[in-house]
């Protein structure tokens, strides 16, 4: 069946499959496939996850990927994706793809970026060339990318911020979520999602939210977290802002994050995540483990034979020692880095998988429980 078959016969949904407390398991139907929630979307911000071909970062789990809109209409543009059959047909992924808007990117431009109603004003960070993004403009660019979750596009409020800041910011992201509601090409199989605003301040939270739902969406995200708050306030914001959300549409936190911040937010109600994370990292010789994580440049590694993780069956775990990648790294050769973001998104894709199948069991709060005491001995974040 062809892609434009199947998004004329698929719906785009989400199906509420078990809960254990308020924890979530689920499933996400789109017209390149279905991901199972809580999941955990691999960033391929210039329409490739950096080192990996598509089968490796298939082996690691991944169902669905985070397009980055900033990178992507810049270089190589949205038009010549879409000259190319679309996103999915351009990297070679057949899965979903999810993209983001721009606006986090834009915004964080700082003097190369001007903010009025109509949009955002800036400059490219490549050539300095002028462009605008307006609501409209996203909504036609991850139309082009053939996006199956479109992001609106939001201002994204600074922290800290104080609550007249936060609130003017929020009601222009309202505004332009509901142009880009009006702009979005409805279809089968794709969905556009609202993006909750409001700092760290409840009042505001709870009214962005209200707005997005009298809108209406496929789906609904937290944003403005993940900004230096810390997990601490990030998780209060959680918990004053889910109550508020549709139980029947799946909820996303926008570029979160740890390992640890993963499990506390599916224990608020998250269904799904994204963060450059555990590719970063990966990159930079830190892996993650069910123990902790492990800087893979110590001289510790040096001599020892023993795998990264014992318990993990990626081929980095299965195939190669410690000892190696030390070596890997301190001789900068690709195939460290490569090797390490192969694991760091195996284990990810793990952990999703092991809250999925503790939440339809009804032992999430076991898991958390071995989750933190294996996390260096750590505490379970207080959940209200």
């Amino acid at each position: 069946m062809s892609d434009q078959e199947k998004s004329k016969s698929t719906k785009f949904g989400y199906e509420l499959q078990a809960t254990d407390g308020l924890a979530r398991r689920g499933e996400v139907t789109t017209a390149h496939g279905t991901f199972q929630t809580p999941a955990f979307m691999t960033v391929g911000t210039a329409g490739t996850v950096k080192g990996l071909t598509p089968d490796q970062l298939r082996n690691t789990g991944a169902e669905v990927v985070l397009g980055n809109t900033y990178h992507l209409m810049l270089r190589p543009t949205a038009e010549l994706v879409d000259r190319h059959g679309g996103l999915h047909k351009f990297m070679n992924w057949p899965h979903p793809i999810l993209t983001d808007s721009g606006g986090y990117q834009v915004m964080s431009l700082s003097g190369l970026r001007k903010i009025t109603e109509e949009g955002v004003k800036f400059q490219s960070h490549i050539d300095g060339s002028k462009h605008n993004l307006t609501p409209e403009r996203s909504m036609e660019i991850q139309d082009l990318l053939d996006s199956n979750i479109t992001m609106v596009l939001d201002e994204c409020t600074p922290y800290p911020a104080t609550h007249e800041e936060a609130a003017h910011s929020m009601r222009r992201s309202m505004r332009w979520a509901e142009r880009c509601r009006k702009a979005f090409r409805d279809r089968d199989g794709y969905g556009l999602f609202g993006i909750v605003q409001g700092s760290t301040y409840e009042d505001l939270r709870k009214e962005s939210a209200q707005a997005l739902i009298d809108i209406g969406f496929e789906g609904y995200a937290v944003g403005g977290l993940a900004v230096g708050e810390g997990q601490e306030v990030m998780f209060e914001v959680l918990d004053h802002t889910m109550p508020h959300l549709p139980e029947d549409k799946p909820r996303y936190l926008m570029g979160v994050g740890k390992p640890s911040d993963l499990v506390g937010a599916v224990a608020r109600g998250i269904d799904m995540f994204d963060c450059v994370l555990p590719t970063r990292s990966g990159r930079n010789a830190q892996a993650f483990t069910r123990r902790g994580a492990l800087n893979m440049r110590n001289k510790r590694h040096e001599d020892d034979h023993r795998p990264v993780d014992d318990q993990c069956k990626c081929t980095c775990c299965t195939q190669f020692s410690r000892a190696y990648l030390k070596h890997l790294f301190r001789a900068k050769e690709m195939l460290g880095p490569v090797l390490l973001t192969i694991h760091n998104l195996a284990y990810y894709q793990e952990l999703m998988a092991g809250m999925r199948d503790a939440i339809a069991e009804g032992t999430f709060t076991a898991f958390q429980e071995e989750f933190y005491s294996l996390q260096n001995g750590g505490d379970i974040p207080v959940l209200e």
